[in-house]
């Protein structure tokens, strides 16, 4: 069955970097887009990040443009969220998923605190 599995968040001060991993399985990684996803308190989830089957077309939410950088490893079935000049308002649990999304699945997600 499908799964995904977050990684990589941390408490960080804002100004720092993170590298958030999705490692995928159950599903052939490399026929789906993917995007990340993040939510934070009292807020819907909005998407930030996607790329395609490939890896070869990116796009992203404006508010993260030029901060962050989505990759993916089909070799790996994972896909990256490189975040740089975080900001506290990037705080909350990010979460990756396929597009179209499989079902009803959602990842355990990984929170992402930034807090000076």
């Amino acid at each position: 069955q499908v799964q995904l599995v977050e990684s990589g968040g941390h408490l960080v001060q804002p100004g720092e970097s993170l590298r958030l991993s999705c490692a995928a399985s159950g599903f052939t990684f490399s026929t789906y887009a993917m995007r990340w996803y993040r939510q934070a308190p009292g807020k819907e989830r909005e998407w930030v990040a996607a790329i395609s089957s490939a890896g070869g077309t990116a796009t992203y939410v404006d508010s993260v443009k030029g901060r962050f950088t989505i990759s993916r490893d089909n070799n790996k079935n994972t896909v990256y969220l490189q975040m740089n000049s975080l900001k506290h308002e990037d705080t909350a649990v990010y979460y990756c998923n396929t597009v179209p999304s499989i079902g009803d699945y959602w990842g355990q997600g990984t929170q992402v605190t930034v807090s000076a």
